[in-house]
């Protein structure tokens, strides 16, 4: 059997960076999933431009680089090119471009879900988003 496939949003990466309470532990078993390779895990690249700005009042230079390239070990990095910015741009189905974009790259990745807290913001995304502890529940 092939393993489940997810990408997972920045908001999650940041639950388990931040250990932002109640969402840490589930983060982070979902990371443990995919370091396992339980679950084959990807982020997208504007994932890691966006944490290495807004980690840099919680973590010095040094660490933000260290944790980063981890993740980058860690997940699969599907890249952002011309044709899923187009595709982005395009559609007017998702109010935020970002979530548009991370669809993109999901789908790419061919993903089962996306793992984000923000299930909301992806009611028109192509790929099934699906909160933490939602998917946790499915993988056991």
């Amino acid at each position: 059997m092939n393993a489940m496939r997810i990408l997972i949003d920045t908001n999650v990466i940041m639950d388990y960076i931040a250990n932002r309470e109640p969402f840490a532990a589930d983060a982070e078993r979902i990371i443990e999933l995919c370091i396992e390779k339980i679950v084959l895990g990807s982020i997208s690249a504007h994932t890691i431009t966006n944490l290495f700005y807004i980690l840099r009042k919680e973590l010095p230079l040094n660490e933000r680089r260290d944790t980063l390239r981890k993740f980058c070990r860690i997940f699969m990095v599907v890249g952002i090119d011309s044709f899923k910015l187009e595709n982005a741009l395009k559609n007017d189905m998702f109010d935020d471009f970002e979530d548009c974009l991370q669809d993109e790259c999901a789908k790419e990745f061919t993903a089962n879900y996306i793992i984000t807290r923000n299930i909301k913001d992806f009611e028109n995304s192509s790929v099934k988003a699906i909160k933490p502890d939602d998917f946790l529940k499915i993988i056991k």
